[in-house]
């Protein structure tokens, strides 16, 4: 029996003590194997078919003419085609990794030009490029569209969702696969979602653990190198083993993500705060302004006649809340911070008041970051 063999009888024994760990998480679930992703593909075609919801921008008409040309049928030179069951668009899809050709992959299609409504259109064969320039892919077919839009005669019109958008399923066929690094060299690197020193410690730990002292190393906080077979079919069995581990990731670093935007506030369980009292509260000042109307009596002596005046009259008004104060315990918690606040009812703008009034006092254990 083979040391391969040997490791794998040990990986399923271990693996069911691991698979009870509480907060275990699978290395496929925490990292990506290094070289194996997503690659990009982008093309320009024409969706035919529109009941005269189609677009009536220039290089549509160009690239219906010059797609009759092609096929045989001579336009006149200097006329611009005037269709409106035509649209511009750009095609974009994604090609797995390991795809192989006359695989089907899913495609998006967008309007580029004015087109009200892309629904009912076909898809006509148009190539998918990747940033090599390289034909990898050849899309046609019927769109999907999950919008719609209507109008009439006087003017009024209604949109649901996006009509200018649609995709097609298994609408590419593969012509071209991409070289991937999974079968070179003697060794694999797992990249970390997050990168973390001691999560990639803990993966190392495990790894070494089930397989043999020496199999992975750390080479920084982001990527764990495991020691693979060199045959591919062996290598296809062991990162299964591989990726299938599990492990104890570290807490996140203490963060609290305010959006200044939404008023959103995410407190992670790592915040602590040090011993500090708080008030918060609110001043309003309001002015109001009255009109008073002076209408005087006529005139006793002389033909003169009074005037009316409008004078202005202010009135000013100050109310400030009566907020209590509250005090924060050295390190205390997440739940205890959440309690104290809505304790004193402050808003999330109080919030963000509140910690970022803290993070100045130097009493906010946490990074404060504002997106």
């Amino acid at each position: 029996m083979n040391k391969i063999s040997i490791n794998i009888i040990l990986f399923s024994f271990l693996l069911l003590v691991n698979i009870c760990s509480a907060f275990a998480e699978r290395i496929k679930d925490l990292a990506d194997i290094d070289g194996v992703r997503n690659n990009q593909l982008v093309g320009y075609g024409l969706v035919v078919g529109l009941n005269k919801t189609g677009d009536k921008t220039r290089f549509t008409g160009q690239s219906v003419q010059a797609m009759l040309n092609r096929l045989g049928t001579n336009f006149p030179a200097g006329i611009d085609p005037q269709v409106k069951n035509v649209a511009a668009v750009a095609i974009s899809a994604n090609l797995p990794a390991f795809v192989k050709p006359g695989q089907t992959i899913d495609v998006t299609v967008s309007s580029i030009g004015d087109a009200k409504s892309l629904r009912g259109g076909t898809l006509l064969m148009a190539p998918l490029k990747g940033v090599d320039g390289q034909v990898y892919a050849i899309a046609q077919g019927n769109l999907v569209v999950g919008g719609l839009s209507a109008s009439g005669q006087d003017g009024s019109s209604i949109t649901v969702n996006n009509p200018s958008v649609g995709r097609i399923a298994n609408g590419a066929t593969v012509e071209r696969s991409v070289p991937s690094p999974f079968a070179d060299g003697n060794t694999i690197t797992f990249s970390l979602h997050n990168s973390d020193f001691t999560t990639a410690n803990r993966m190392v730990q495990a790894i070494n653990r089930l397989l043999g002292e020496g199999t992975a190393k750390a080479t920084d906080a982001a990527s764990v190198r495991v020691s693979a077979p060199v045959d591919i079919g062996q290598r296809v069995t062991f990162v299964s083993m591989v990726e299938n581990i599990m492990v104890n990731p570290d807490d996140a670093p203490a963060r609290i993500i305010i959006n200044s935007r939404t008023g959103t506030v995410v407190i992670n369980n790592m915040v602590r705060v040090q011993p500090v009292a708080v008030s918060h509260g609110s001043l309003t000042v309001t002015v109001s302004e009255n009109l008073q109307v002076s209408q005087p009596n006529p005139a006793v002596f002389g033909d003169a006649a009074g005037r009316t005046v409008v004078t202005p009259q202010s009135d000013v008004g100050i109310t400030e809340e009566n907020n209590r104060m509250f005090m924060f315990n050295p390190g205390v918690s997440l739940d205890e911070i959440v309690r104290a606040v809505n304790n004193v009812g402050a808003s999330p703008s109080d919030l963000v008041a509140i910690l970022e009034a803290l993070k100045s006092a130097g009493a906010l254990r946490a990074e404060l970051i504002i997106i």
